[in-house]
């Protein structure tokens, strides 16, 4: 009966030594002078802790924060073929110049002789006027080849033509197991090693795409134009950005051809687009494409690709992704992997 008594009067002792050390404060702070600033500290270092995780929390979706944003859609399939022989064997024969005709000159004969009482003298046939009337039509005809030959020259250097082009179309499509199927065997069949095969790689794809007009949805048409030397610098640029937006399960490139057999396709629910990029480098200029590309534009930029031919073709790729049967890209990893995509 008693220990109930004993436990409030504890408990009043308790309360009354805590009111008396809160009415005297200086006496706290005498008695610990250091527990004040060591609360601060653990605080701020508290606030500072979550205003970190709260930053990067913020930031972590930005595409700059992160190098590998768009790994996802590299993680396509993708396939390519073409070559670029052009470059290194000249697509124009060339033409040496034949040397000079020459004439054989006349030799001297000789003739009976007759005493006389004066030197002897020899009788020639007349005739060397004539071979020297021709001697000098000769030369007239090579003076005016030469000259014609600079002012043609003079024409070539003066023109307003670039010296090469390089061209890139990237064609968006409703996917079609048809088409990806159809890209294969086109690839699988093209020459990759002569100029002539490249063009017919080019014609082919452009046939083959111009018969899928109703499914064009996005495109985007770009053109560089500038000195030989530099043109197969902008097409290795663009081939190599190309094949770095997916995985290469299927590539035939200048004869060689590379698979990988083991790759597991990646379906989506949302996946409806095919991607086709077609890039051509030929000598002089192509038919110009009107901007912005809209679908008619896309139907001469293919035109425009179809007008090379194996006299002016110095390379071709065809790319395309995924190249994996029951792949296809959804809207949203197009547009984000794609951003200049135009809406045809």
């Amino acid at each position: 009966m008693n220990r109930p008594k004993a436990k409030r009067e504890s408990t009043y002792i308790k309360f009354s030594e805590s009111s008396l050390s809160n009415k005297n404060p200086q006496h706290n702070a005498a008695a610990k002078p250091g527990a004040s600033s060591e609360a601060g500290m653990l605080i701020k270092m508290h606030l500072l802790r979550v205003g970190l995780l709260v930053l990067l929390w913020v930031m972590a979706p930005l595409p700059w924060m992160s190098p590998g944003w768009n790994s996802a859609l590299a993680q396509r399939s993708g396939g390519g073929v073409g070559g670029r022989g052009g470059f290194s064997s000249p697509t124009l024969p060339r033409v040496n110049p034949s040397p000079a005709p020459s004439f054989p000159l006349p030799t001297p004969r000789s003739y009976p002789t007759y005493p006389s009482p004066g030197p002897p003298v020899y009788i020639r046939p007349v005739g060397g006027s004539g071979l020297d009337l021709m001697a000098l039509i000769f030369i007239v005809g090579i003076v005016l080849v030469s000259l014609s030959m600079i002012r043609g020259l003079q024409r070539a250097g003066s023109s307003s033509e670039p010296e090469s082009t390089v061209a890139r179309l990237r064609l968006a499509l409703l996917h079609s197991p048809q088409l990806q199927s159809d890209l294969r065997a086109l690839a699988d069949m093209a020459d990759t090693e002569s100029a002539r095969g490249l063009a017919d790689l080019i014609d082919n794809a452009a046939v083959r795409l111009l018969r899928e007009q109703a499914a064009w949805r996005f495109g985007q048409y770009q053109v560089w134009t500038g000195s030989l030397q530099k043109a197969e610098g902008q097409f290795d640029a663009w081939m190599t950005e190309t094949r770095s937006e997916y995985i290469e399960t299927y590539r035939h490139f200048e004869g060689k051809r590379t698979a990988q057999a083991n790759y597991q396709p990646k379906a989506e629910p949302d996946g409806r687009y095919l991607l086709v990029t077609l890039l051509l480098a030929v000598h002089g200029n192509l038919p110009p494409v009107p901007t912005p590309l809209r679908r008619e534009g896309a139907r001469q930029a293919l035109l425009a690709l179809a007008t090379s031919s194996p006299v002016n073709t110095l390379a071709a790729y065809l790319a395309w992704t995924p190249e994996a049967p029951g792949e296809a890209l959804s809207e949203a990893d197009l547009l984000a992997g794609w951003p200049a995509l135009e809406l045809l």
